[in-house]
């Protein structure tokens, strides 16, 4: 018997590292893209508003939970 019969189930690199992950989200590579870079975008804001509160406790009190708690919900809604 010969093994030429059997198929390669080796995937491609750039597969791999650019739309596997996407399409388990049913995402292509860009619209992952937008998502995450929107996602970074509010986490660093959120991360700046508890920076600015652990010194002045009355500034943005409820700022980084509020977009942590919206995150959330967006990322809860994608599964």
């Amino acid at each position: 018997m010969s093994d030429v019969s059997q198929t390669s189930t080796r995937r491609s690199p750039i597969a791999v590292l650019f739309t596997d992950h996407p399409a388990t989200v049913n995402e292509t590579f860009l619209q992952h893209m937008k998502f995450a870079l929107g996602f970074s975008f509010w986490l660093g804001v959120a991360s700046m508003a508890a920076l600015v509160h652990a010194f002045i406790p009355a500034l943005c009190e409820t700022t980084a939970s509020r977009i942590l708690k919206r995150h959330h919900a967006r990322i809860m809604a994608r599964h």
